[in-house]
């Protein structure tokens, strides 16, 4: 498994290929694709993310000292996104977690080039996975 920094480089580095964000966005879709299907019933209240306008999922595992994500929505960019995050903060330990700025997301210019309530739940979503590692500490 790669560290922390890599992982973020290489989502860095996968997005700079893209010069329009046309093609960022469909990335973002194809990714949303790549997740692990998510059983019907973890899609429960308690797991869903507070201040998204779609509905997203975060099913959280803490194991031998790290947190696995899962996670669905049922807007295809907003799976994209979480599924974004996810490779890069599963497996991780909960002071990695912590000790992150999630700075790769500016870096890829992704809440910019989202709508007004898109980037609220982008936000809503790292504040989720921030609140899950917090737990965990």
């Amino acid at each position: 498994m790669s560290t922390l920094e890599e992982a973020k480089a290489a989502i860095i580095d996968e997005f700079s290929m893209f010069d329009e964000w046309l093609d960022k966005y469909e990335y973002l879709i194809e990714m949303g694709k790549n997740l692990d299907v998510f059983p019907v019933e973890l899609k429960t209240d308690d797991r869903l993310i507070k201040g998204c306008q779609s509905r997203v999922w975060l099913d959280t595992r803490f194991e031998d000292g790290k947190l696995f994500f899962r996670a669905d929505s049922d807007a295809i960019i907003t799976k994209g996104i979480i599924s974004l995050l996810i490779q890069v903060y599963n497996g991780r330990t909960p002071a990695e977690i912590n000790a992150d700025s999630f700075d790769f997301v500016e870096k890829i210019g992704l809440k910019e080039n989202l709508s007004p309530t898109r980037a609220n739940g982008l936000t809503s979503m790292i504040e989720t996975i921030r609140k899950e590692a917090e737990k965990h500490a």
